[in-house]
């Protein structure tokens, strides 16, 4: 038998981030794959970013991850979402080569010290007394651990459909892991059963580009995901363009007219799929008043043909799935390069964890990613490296990291998993935060880095480089407040003018720089003529975030103290023994959700589903010693 530390069961986005962050914590970590060709394969859209999504993967980044460096290595495309609206939904979003992600991050794992990789299929659990102690596997071996990860994706009993064609597996062409539920079920875990789909790729050679309307990526400005990249590593990467088209009424007539050849309403598929990545028979159905619906035409890498067409995810038959492609404008000639299928798959309910991603029922059983229900590359990231990074803490013996609604869109994400009831996978969005006008992802740095240094998984030269941001954009606005301007100031008149603005009487430059019209770069301007003026040049990333600061400096605020109401329950702690059964004027429910919950602090227990503010009321009483 071998032994290790930490394993972790699965090599996507969850598994790497756990396996990557335990080894490089120096615990001796086993990462198990049922082929080691696909570690880190994207297997749906070969992209990273978007409203939300974008701040879970700056967070995991901040944190010391992976995911957002290998994309800076590997992305086709580089662009920034909701560039109209205000700074809390404004994203980056990134189209990366399938095969360059893959084989990065591949080539990351296996140089990893600290980290062994094994192509297997772990088939049980092996658990004394309430306690992990390892796994077996397929090929009838055995490994000790003193913490295990399930980062299991799509796989567990994974079945796909293509029309009436149903085969086993957790990825197209890859086998499924049908034991390892059986030992969940047995150690008494609730388990579920989600769905989601893949649309069809096709040949970009066999479309008419002319017919479809160009996206073109952003150049010429350092965008990236990752503080560990430099600026010289992304302004002159080559990029490639993806095209938008639109479905019609006669692709929506061949879909409706042949619902009864799709798995999902011909009673093949039972379980439940995502409500906001539908595929096209849902969006059809459920919104039939609208004449068509948007198609994004992705180019999957540089040195292959195939585009991944967004917004066309299908179970039907092969031969209708090539009807429908070719009922679209631009397409009419389009080549399918590999068929769209449906995967239904197994979970454990996530209200089995506690908040550091270890399930209550057995101590040192981590789980991450899909198997809690999540959608969604970046959502399994974020889970992946907390859970790697508390599986490895506890093996150490030290305190776990838990991150809170207040901090992160992870925390939000797994406050949301234990407390919500799960009825479809779970997505993120900027509006599952109360605090998104504080959690942007331009200062996911400022807010995690910290965390991710002392923990141990992100170098000191990147957090002083944060330190340093931290500093110059607090520095600068106090000068900016400090400098003041007359009317006679021409280059003042000239950008207000600029504008159709004017001014009445004197002002200082932080307040020239809170109208919404003026920006960073206006400042700069009228600061070059002050004499003894402020020094206000500074990298992209700082001059936008002291914009973002000065101009949102109320709503800031604001959020803040709706922020710092909501953290004296957070801040309140309950000891782990707490007694809730002694409690009096409480709801059975609310005591029964709270012995099984086991809240770390009274935030988390008022945000428990069966628990009610009066019950609240009644626990911090007892807290303060009111009540006995």
């Amino acid at each position: 038998m071998r032994n290790y530390d930490v394993i972790v069961v699965g090599a996507g986005h969850a598994g790497v981030e756990a396996a990557l962050a335990s080894a490089r914590l120096g615990l001796k970590t086993a990462v198990f794959t049922i082929t080691l060709d696909n570690i880190g394969v994207m297997s749906c859209n070969p992209s990273v970013g978007g409203p939300a999504k974008s701040h879970l993967a700056k967070e995991v980044d901040a944190l010391g991850g992976e995911m957002g460096r290998n994309m800076d290595k590997s992305f086709v495309q580089m662009r920034i979402l909701n560039t109209k609206k205000g700074p809390a939904v404004r994203s980056l979003r990134a189209q990366a080569d399938r095969k360059i992600y893959a084989r990065e991050m591949k080539k990351t794992v296996e140089a990893q010290e600290n980290l062994d990789t094994v192509q297997d299929i772990v088939t049980e659990l092996v658990v004394e007394n309430g306690e992990i102690r390892g796994i077996k596997t397929k090929t009838g071996m055995e490994f000790s651990a003193k913490a295990v990860v399930i980062a299991s994706g799509t796989f567990l009993r994974g079945l796909l459909y293509i029309g009436d064609k149903r085969v086993k597996g957790g990825r197209m062409g890859e086998l499924s892991a049908d034991d390892l539920t059986g030992s969940l079920e047995k150690l008494g875990f609730k388990m579920g059963r989600f769905k989601t789909g893949t649309p069809p790729r096709l040949d970009i050679r066999t479309l008419d580009l002319e017919k479809l309307e160009e996206q073109p990526g952003i150049t010429g400005i350092p965008l990236k995901f990752s503080m560990r990249t430099s600026d010289e590593e992304v302004t002159e990467k080559p990029q490639l363009s993806c095209y938008l088209t639109r479905t019609n009424a006669k692709t929506h007539e061949i879909i409706l007219g042949n619902l009864d050849k799709a798995p999902m309403y011909n009673g093949s598929i039972a379980s439940t799929g995502p409500r906001y990545c539908p595929s096209i028979e849902d969006k059809v159905v459920k919104f039939n008043d609208k004449d068509s619906h948007h198609l994004f035409l992705e180019p999957e890498g540089f040195e292959t043909t195939e585009v991944y067409i967004s917004g066309l995810s299908t179970s039907y038959p092969a031969e209708y799935q090539q009807k429908i492609v070719n009922t679209i404008e631009g397409l009419e000639n389009a080549h399918i390069m590999r068929y769209g299928y449906a995967v239904e798959y197994d979970i454990v309910d996530p209200s089995e964890l506690d908040y550091t991603l270890e399930t209550r029922k057995v101590k040192g059983l981590f789980l991450a990613g899909q198997v809690n229900g999540t959608s969604g590359y970046e959502e399994a990231a974020a889970q992946g490296i907390i859970a790697g990074i508390n599986a490895a803490l506890k093996v150490k013996g030290e305190e776990p990291l838990i991150l809170d609604r207040e901090t992160s869109y992870i925390g939000t994400m797994i406050d949301d998993l234990i407390n919500k009831e799960l009825f479809e996978p779970y997505r993120m969005f900027t509006a599952r935060s109360e605090y998104r006008l504080i959690l942007r992802e331009d200062n996911a740095d400022i807010r995690l880095s910290e965390k991710g240094y002392k923990i141990g998984l992100l170098d000191k030269k990147y957090y002083d480089k944060v330190l340093e941001k931290k500093k110059n954009v607090e520095e600068t606005i106090v000068k900016l407040e400090d400098t003041k301007l007359g009317t006679s100031n021409k280059r003042l008149v000239e950008v207000l003018e600029k504008y159709g603005e004017s001014l009445k009487s004197g002002t200082t430059l932080k307040e020239i720089l809170r109208r919404p019209k003026v920006t960073y770069e206006d400042i700069k301007y009228i600061a070059e003529v002050i004499e003894n003026g402020p020094q206000l040049t500074f990298d992209a990333e700082t001059e936008y975030q002291i914009e973002v600061q000065v101009k949102y400096e109320g709503y800031i605020a604001k959020a803040m103290q709706v922020m710092e109401k909501h953290k004296k329950l957070d801040d309140k702690q309950i000891p782990k023994d707490f007694d809730y059964e002694a409690m009096k004027g409480i709801t059975r429910e609310a005591k029964q959700r709270l012995k099984e919950g086991r809240p770390y602090n009274v935030g988390q227990a008022s945000r428990m589903s069966g628990v009610t503010p009066a019950d609240i009321s009644v626990l911090l009483m007892y807290l303060d010693g009111v009540l006995k």
